[in-house]
């Protein structure tokens, strides 16, 4: 049985009260950290894979069904606000756009789908295309993957089981075994935690790589409201040692940091 699917070693949740409800999830989300860390050597093999495409022109692509799928929407989506960029790590979902708020009953059962869906954005040689799956048997991931391979295209897994379908059909898989859920089968817990970890992984690592981050800073974030707006002031404020006054008026004149930053080593 795969272990995403076997019983919880806790019963009787019904009878038991909030706090050992609570206490009893925090001890297991605890433990997802440490098997993510023990994947490294996969996510290293697969994020260098990913940069090196990257760095060619190629993309990104997350495919996946359900809570996999809604967690490379959210991990896709935050690239154009965060790193300014969002042509290069692309999510697609099972069912589409109104699988992201709704469940659509059975669109993880088709084969063929997610190969439909790639077209769309003519995916090719120079890309990679992740799939996510907790089970590592979704047909419409697997049916992605496999082809992906027919295709010579790069591919790579985030699953939750040893050895899965999924895992044999790609070329960088990463198999991040969480143990059973706390609700038995419930794999938006821990092995959601554990898939969001890895996405955070990859998609910070390729944008530090592709110089989207300057020592630790978001240089070419979308300054879209005041929040982030305050931000670029303070990270100009740091790099170029000003005086706030002196990044507000940069950042106003530029509305970019990178480019701030340009214009001012360029005036000096």
């Amino acid at each position: 049985m795969k272990t995403t699917e076997k019983d919880s070693k806790y019963s009787k949740l019904e009878l038991k009260s909030v706090r050992e409800i609570l206490s009893d999830i925090n001890s297991e989300d605890a433990t997802v950290a440490s098997s993510v860390n023990k994947c490294l050597p996969q996510i290293i093999n697969l994020v260098n894979k990913a940069v090196e495409l990257v760095l060619a022109d190629g993309r990104i692509f997350y495919i996946g069904s359900g809570t996999s799928g809604r967690l490379g929407i959210v991990d896709a989506s935050e690239c154009l606000p965060t790193f300014g960029i969002g042509d290069k790590i692309i999510g697609i979902i099972a069912g589409g756009d109104a699988a992201i708020r709704n469940s659509q009953e059975f669109a993880e059962d088709s084969t063929e789908d997610a190969w439909k869906d790639l077209m769309k954005f003519n995916v090719s040689k120079k890309d990679i295309v992740i799939g996510i799956s907790a089970s590592g048997s979704t047909p419409y991931v697997l049916g992605g993957l496999s082809d992906c391979k027919k295709m010579g295209i790069n591919t790579g897994c985030i699953t939750c089981n040893k050895e899965s379908q999924i895992s044999l059909n790609s070329d960088f898989p990463i198999e991040v075994v969480v143990g059973p859920e706390y609700i038995t089968g419930s794999s938006r817990m821990k092995a959601g935690t554990a898939q969001k970890m890895i996405l955070n992984m990859i998609s910070s690592s390729v944008m530090i790589k592709l110089g989207r981050v300057l020592d630790n800073k978001m240089i070419d974030m979308k300054l879209s409201n005041n929040k982030l707006y305050d931000r670029a002031v303070r990270i100009l404020e740091s790099i170029l040692n000003i005086k706030k006054e002196d990044a507000e008026e940069l950042i106003k004149k530029y509305k970019n940091i990178r480019i701030a930053i340009e214009n001012h080593k360029e005036k000096k």
